[in-house]
């Protein structure tokens, strides 16, 4: 695929480049909690203003049933984005309608503009071929050029991800560019111990990327939500905790294969539970208490790992040369359950191997949790395109950016 370098050596000044970013930032009202994906398109969006492209950014964010909703308005990430970059950025309130046009067409070479949540038109999620093509058509009218910078959101078949591109010119921004390398570290020429972190809630949306890499990690950790199947599977009680027993067969046919191919497969020895799911708003006291995981009394909830779980996941990840992670592995909004996401942090921050973390809650958990993010070998943007690429999937806006 081509990269942005290749745009900027051919000369952008004056023309209309279109950015697709993933804006999709947390947001509790108006107010961001965490703008690492704005800081993380902001070097392509910078470089092209430098350079005197007139940018239109454009992403989703949310998931509003195509039409508009003010809860979803990308309008405080356009207003981030503009103190980030230190100028000015023109926000349209709508996505190809008169704001839009009116926006894109007042822009001055070097100058910024959003556009509004590409969601709030039905064209961009549309399954039907036809409906999407006729959005890309009308997002194409705004631009000359295509830029494709939203990691996050390139794992999905949508109209500014997978039919834009093959309407203008395109290239790959920075941030794509990264993250292509960055997963390729872990899916060829890949440095060994290789170790994979797994958490978060569902089994389900991780079969896939346990199967492939039954095929080539050295050790699996399992922790979060989905450790409760896991530990059913191998015959323990598992209380009240988040289950999904029609996985349960998958989970053991995993856990057979994984012998039968020396990965070695590790799962929580203690977990902190807890009578009730916490209040995540008021952080009030949980009143946990420490169990073995194959102890766990009924009425009661795996909420983190317990300490000597915490003890053993960093002994398994201490000498690995590459490791992967994805999912928290407790409840790490609430103080009480949160040592289990920390110890993992911690130890990736500790080992020498070349670190990823796979975008999602994992990558919020580890700002929100106060680590520097430059002590890991790489941060995501992207933890569901992230995971797709580990299984082997073709990616649509990956694939729509090759020539």
């Amino acid at each position: 695929m081509k990269t942005i370098d290749e745009l900027l050596a051919e000369g952008v000044a004056g023309k209309r480049v279109f950015v697709r970013a993933d804006l999709n930032v947390p947001l509790d009202g108006t107010t961001i909690t965490d703008d690492g994906r704005i800081r993380a398109v902001l070097p392509t969006v910078a470089k092209l203003a430098e350079a005197g492209a007139r940018v239109v950014v454009a992403s989703h964010l949310g998931r509003p049933k195509g039409a508009p909703e003010p809860a979803f308005s990308l309008a405080p990430a356009a207003a981030r984005l503009g103190e980030l970059l230190g100028a000015d950025v023109a926000f349209a309130t709508d996505t190809v309608g008169e704001s839009a046009r009116a926006t894109v067409a007042g822009l001055a070479d070097g100058q910024v503009a959003v556009i509004e949540n590409l969601r709030f038109n039905p064209g961009e999620t549309s399954k039907d071929d036809a409906e999407r093509g006729a959005f890309a058509d009308q997002l194409a009218e705004l631009a000359d050029v295509y830029v494709g910078d939203g990691f996050g959101a390139v794992h999905r078949k949508h109209a500014s991800v997978f039919d834009l591109p093959a309407r203008l010119p395109h290239y790959a921004g920075y941030l794509i560019a990264t993250e292509v390398g960055v997963l390729k570290k872990l899916t060829t020429d890949v440095q060994r111990p290789y170790a994979v972190v797994l958490g978060g809630a569902k089994v389900s949306d991780k079969l896939g990327v346990i199967d492939h890499l039954l095929e080539r990690a050295d050790r699996i950790l399992i922790g979060g939500g989905m450790a409760y199947t896991f530990l059913k599977a191998q015959g323990h009680e598992v209380g009240s905790s988040l289950l999904q027993e029609d996985q349960i067969p998958a989970v053991q046919e995993y856990l057979r294969r994984a012998e039968e191919k020396g990965v070695e497969f590790v799962l929580p020895v203690d977990v902190v539970v807890a009578p009730a799911f916490p209040d995540l708003k008021t952080k009030a006291p949980a009143h946990p208490t420490t169990v073995a995981a194959d102890a766990m009394p009924a009425g009661q909830m795996g909420l983190d790992n317990g300490p000597e779980t915490n003890k053993l996941y960093a002994s398994k990840l201490a000498d690995a040369a590459t490791v992967f992670w994805n999912g928290p592995m407790g409840v790490f909004e609430h103080p009480d359950f949160a040592d289990g996401t920390r110890a993992v942090a911690q130890a990736l921050v500790d080992s020498p191997a070349f670190s990823v973390v796979g975008g999602g809650d994992s990558a919020a958990a580890v700002r929100i949790l106060g680590f520097d993010e430059n002590a890991f070998g790489h941060i995501s943007t992207g933890g569901g395109a992230s995971l797709e690429y580990l299984e082997g999937k073709t990616l649509p806006g990956l694939a729509a950016l090759e020539d």
